[in-house]
């Protein structure tokens, strides 16, 4: 579900009074979600072409769709083509300027002033640094991976190329608001970083918030997006105390504002209902001492989801409604 896999049964969370606020946001979208599923569904809007790669690893091309939420494979892996079906290489630079992360002030706007780090989930180069990136790091509780591959589309379009280009999009529309806005990765290093240096760099940016952007690889018929929240950890490397609250008044909002934005309906398989998920595995999220979440855009491994997340048009929407969350929360 996320480049830090979840325990075996990851856990579910009942409806909270937290549901109230997305709750008066889905009869809107889900409405609008239904005729656009009546509109233009798959069969009216197929996803661009993806030229076929070779699989992650010889497991996932022969194993059976997972029946639940499972784990993204960290294991040795097959390399992919990273390309994105917009023709985009995850090492374009929308700007010209090589490595930039886009870290400098930008002046005037809403956001002047505020920094936002974005952390695209996994890198491109994982796929040949296997090595290196089954490392185990301190998370803070545990030791864990030092990163994983991410899943991918059966069409081979993979996850850190869609990491890469919704985190650049939401960059743009940050900056355009005057925030200073820095990318943890860029595909400007062969692999990773590990998931300790991620949360040091939002940690070392004294960042007003932070949010790691994925997408999942569930079962088939398993759609739709979730935000996963920091659980009260306090233990070794880990406090996350002061931040519990603060981040999940950030995974609210970008919640709200992704139904709105994207007329993408909250997970059916994680979450209760809510698309709020608590976790306390994930050490991007127990080392963090800034507000920060994770959210898991859609199910790489759905149809459905897929027509989506391999649009061009769709993939700005998310970066809109991602954008719009992280405003709504520093603006109050």
């Amino acid at each position: 579900m996320s480049y830090d896999s979840p325990d075996p049964a990851p856990r579910r969370f009942g409806r909270s009074n937290l549901t109230v606020a997305i709750a008066a946001l889905v009869p809107t979208a889900l409405a609008g979600w239904l005729v656009w599923q009546a509109m233009s569904g798959p069969e009216d809007g197929e996803p661009p072409k993806v030229m076929p790669v070779p699989s992650q690893s010889a497991a996932r091309s022969t194993a059976p769709p997972p029946t639940s939420a499972t784990p993204k494979p960290s294991g040795p892996a097959t390399p992919l083509a990273p390309a994105s079906p917009s023709g985009t290489k995850p090492d374009d630079k929308p700007d010209g300027k090589p490595n930039d992360k886009g870290d400098k002030p930008t002046g005037t706007g809403p956001l002047a002033g505020r920094v936002v780090v974005v952390d695209p989930g996994h890198n491109p180069g994982n796929f040949q640094h296997t090595r290196e990136i089954n490392k185990l790091v301190d998370i803070g509780t545990n030791r864990k991976e030092c990163d994983t591959t991410g899943t991918s589309t059966n069409a081979g379009y993979t996850e850190a190329a869609f990491t890469l280009d919704v985190s650049r999009k939401l960059r743009t529309l940050l900056q355009q608001q005057g925030a200073t806005v820095k990318l943890v990765q860029n595909a400007d290093r062969p692999f990773g970083p590990c998931v300790d240096e991620r949360a040091r760099i939002g940690n070392e940016a004294k960042a007003d918030a932070v949010v790691s952007v994925h997408a999942d690889g569930s079962a088939v018929g398993n759609r739709g997006f979730h935000v996963i929240l920091p659980a009260l950890v306090k233990g070794g490397a880990s406090d996350t105390t002061k931040i519990v609250g603060p981040s999940r008044e950030l995974g609210e909002r970008i919640a709200g504002n992704f139904v709105r934005a994207t007329g993408s309906m909250p997970s059916n398989y994680v979450g209760g209902g809510t698309g709020l998920d608590v976790r306390k595995d994930l050490g991007g999220l127990n080392l963090t001492t800034v507000p920060k979440v994770f959210i898991e855009c859609g199910n790489m491994r759905d149809p459905k989801d897929v027509a989506l997340l391999t649009s061009e048009t769709w993939r700005q929407k998310a970066a809109q409604g991602i954008a719009d969350g992280i405003t709504g929360y520093l603006n109050g």
